[in-house]
C-alpha cells in the first residue's frame, strides 16, 4: 500500500489481475520439404505466396513443397512456417541463411564449336532462339572469319559479320556481348584460331535443378531438437497447429527413401505432435493406391493409432502455377488450407469436411460408396468428386481407435481450449492460494466457456449442461496447497459432427377420416 503523508485526494490504478481469456490461434501450418534456395533448417514465417517465392524460390520440378504451400494459401490458409531440408555437407557458409544459393541459368544455351551461347531473356522459351553460322560477307574475308545470325522464332533479329576468335574489334565475344540484346557468348576454346562449322543450332533449356539431393534420409525430415533441424526444430515454435511433410512423397517417388522410411518419418511426425500436444499431423498416402491397397497399407502395414494424426486420400490433380502443366500431388497442403478456411468461417469446433478443395481439377481415383464404407471406419478421410458439387473433403476422423477422440474437430477443439486457458492464466502464478483466487479462476474460465457455448462449440441447452468448472477446497486440499499447487477441474461437452444423416420415411394412408362422437 502507498504511504499517505498529507491530506488530499489520491487516484490509484488497480490491476485487474484476471484478464478475459483470448482465443488461441488454431490454424498455423508447418511445411517441411525441398526448395531451390533459402535458409536450411530454419523455421521461416511465411504469410503469402510472394513471401515464399522471395525466400525459397519458385516451384521446383520433383518437389511438392512449393506447390503445397501455394495450395495452402489458395484454400484459405493464413500464416505458416516453412523449413527447408536437404542441406549437403559442403553447402554451408554461403548464400542466404548459411545455405548455398544456386544461380540458375537465366535462359537457354547451346555449344557451337568452342563458342558457348546463352540467352539473355528468361522469358524466351526453349527452341525459340536459333543461331546460324555462315560464310562471312564482304571482300577478301580471312579463313578464320564467319558470320553469326541470331533468329528469334524464325525471324532474324541480329547479325555479326566477319567475326573471329583473334584479338581486336572483330573478336566474336567482344562483338556479341557489346551489342546483342538476345544472347551472350563465351569462348571455351584453348586459344587456337578455328571458326565454327557452318550450320544452324537451336538453344535448349538447361536441365532442371535436382529437387531431391543424392544423400537424403529419414533423419533429414525428422531432424534433431538440439540442433534445431527438420521438424524436430519446430518444438521451439509454439504457434504451430498443423504439420505437413509433402516432400516425403517426392523423395519416395524418386527412390531416395523407401516405403519403410516413409512410415518411419510419419511415425516420427505423430510422435512429435503427441509430445507437443497442441498440433495435428496431416499425413499423405503413398501414390498410386486403390481403395483396397490404401486400406491394407493403413491397417496392416502402417498401423498408425493416434488422436494427433489424420490421413487424407487420394492424391489430387492440380495445375502447376509455374508451368501450367497438370499433375497429381499429395493433398496435405490443400487440407491444411481447408482447416484454416473452416476455422475462419465456422470455427474450430466445426468438422473441416464437406468443403470444396480449391484448385483440384480431378482425383487420382474416384471410388464408390461401398469402397468408402471400407475406408471411413479406418480413419481414412476420403476426398470425393460429386457431380455438380465439385471435389470435396468427405471425412473428418483422426487415426485414433478411441471412440472419444474419433472426430478431428473434437481433438482440435480441445487443443484450442487447452492452449487458450494455458496462455490466459499466467496471472495465477504466485498469487495467494486461497478461496478468493479459486473464485477468480472459476469466473475467468467460465466466462470464456460461455462464449464458446454461445458460438456453438459446446453441446447443451444451457451453460450448465455444456461445461463445468470446479476449483474449491475439494480440488485443493491442504496438502496440495502446501505443495504450491492450485487445481482446477474443467469438463466440457464438445459438439460432434452429424456424420450419418438418417431420414426415416414411412407410408401412411392419405385423406381425412370422420370420427363419430
Amino acid at each position: 500500500m502507498p504511504s499517505y503523508q498529507s491530506p488530499g485526494v489520491y487516484v490509484e490504478e488497480v490491476a485487474s489481475g484476471a484478464a478475459p481469456l483470448e482465443g488461441a490461434g488454431t490454424a498455423i501450418a508447418a511445411f517441411i520439404g525441398l526448395a531451390e534456395e533459402g535458409p536450411f533448417n530454419t523455421p521461416t514465417l511465411v504469410s503469402n505466396w510472394t513471401q515464399f517465392t522471395t525466400t525459397f524460390g519458385g516451384i521446383v520440378a520433383g518437389s511438392y513443397l512449393g506447390q503445397s504451400v501455394y495450395s495452402y494459401f489458395q484454400n484459405g490458409g493464413g500464416n505458416c512456417y516453412v523449413v527447408r531440408i536437404g542441406q549437403s555437407e559442403n553447402s554451408g557458409g554461403a548464400g542466404r541463411g548459411g545455405g548455398q544459393r544456386k544461380e540458375l541459368t537465366p535462359g537457354t544455351s547451346a555449344q557451337i564449336g568452342r563458342l558457348k551461347v546463352t540467352a539473355l531473356d528468361p522469358a524466351i522459351a526453349p527452341g525459340d532462339i536459333t543461331v546460324e553460322v555462315t560464310d562471312p560477307g564482304g571482300e577478301n574475308p580471312g579463313d578464320d572469319m564467319f558470320r553469326l545470325v541470331v533468329k528469334v522464332r524464325g525471324e532474324q533479329v541480329e547479325e555479326f559479320d566477319r567475326a573471329n576468335f583473334t584479338r581486336g574489334k572483330q573478336n566474336v565475344v567482344t562483338m556479341v556481348n557489346a551489342a546483342s540484346k538476345v544472347i551472350k557468348v563465351e569462348d571455351t576454346g584453348s586459344g587456337t584460331v578455328a571458326r565454327p562449322a557452318s550450320g544452324s543450332t537451336t538453344l535448349v533449356a538447361p536441365p532442371p535443378p535436382e529437387a531431391v539431393p543424392a544423400r537424403l534420409s529419414a533423419d533429414d525430415y525428422v531432424g534433431d531438437v538440439a540442433d534445431r533441424t527438420g521438424f524436430g526444430g519446430l518444438e521451439a515454435i509454439e504457434d504451430i497447429t498443423m504439420l505437413c511433410v509433402p516432400d516425403l512423397m517426392s523423395a519416395y517417388q524418386q527412390g531416395a527413401i523407401d516405403l519403410e522410411q516413409v512410415q518411419a518419418v510419419q511415425t516420427a511426425m505423430i510422435a512429435h505432435c503427441e509430445l507437443m500436444g497442441d498440433r495435428v499431423a496431416i499425413l499423405d498416402p503413398p501414390p498410386g493406391m486403390n481403395a483396397q491397397q490404401i486400406k491394407e497399407w493403413r491397417v496392416d502395414k502402417a498401423r498408425y493409432d493416434s488422436m494427433y494424426a489424420t490421413l487424407y486420400w487420394p492424391w489430387v490433380k492440380t495445375m502447376n502455377p509455374a508451368t501450367g502443366q497438370l499433375g497429381f500431388m499429395p493433398p496435405s497442403g490443400h487440407i491444411a488450407g481447408i482447416w484454416g478456411r473452416n476455422d475462419a468461417t465456422r470455427g474450430v469446433h466445426k468438422a473441416p469436411a464437406n468443403e470444396v478443395v480449391r484448385g483440384a481439377i480431378d482425383l487420382e481415383i474416384n471410388i464408390t460408396r461401398n469402397e468408402h464404407d471400407l475406408l471411413n471406419p479406418q480413419g481414412i478421410n476420403v476426398i470425393r468428386a460429386f457431380p455438380g458439387r465439385g471435389i470435396r473433403v468427405w471425412g473428418a476422423r483422426t487415426l485414433s481407435s478411441d471412440p472419444a477422440w474419433r472426430y478431428l474437430n473434437v481433438r482440435r477443439l480441445f487443443n484450442y481450449l487447452e492452449k487458450t486457458i494455458l496462455n490466459g492464466t499466467n496471472w495465477v502464478v504466485f498469487e495467494p492460494n486461497d478461496q478468493a483466487l479459486w473464485a477468480r479462476i472459476r469466473r475467468t474460465i467460465a466466462a470464456f466457456l460461455v462464449m464458446e457455448w454461445r458460438a456453438g462449440a459446446l453441446f447443451g441447452a444451457t451453460p450448465n449442461e455444456a461445461f463445468y468448472v470446479k476449483c474449491d477446497s475439494e480440488t485443493n486440499p491442504a496438502e496440495g496447497i502446501d505443495a504450491g499447487q492450485v487445481v482446477c477441474e474443467i469438463g466440457v461437452a464438445p459438439v460432434k459432427p452429424a456424420e450419418f444423416v438418417i431420414f426415416r420415411l414411412a407410408q401412411f394412408s392419405g385423406g381425412t377420416s370422420l370420427v363419430a362422437e
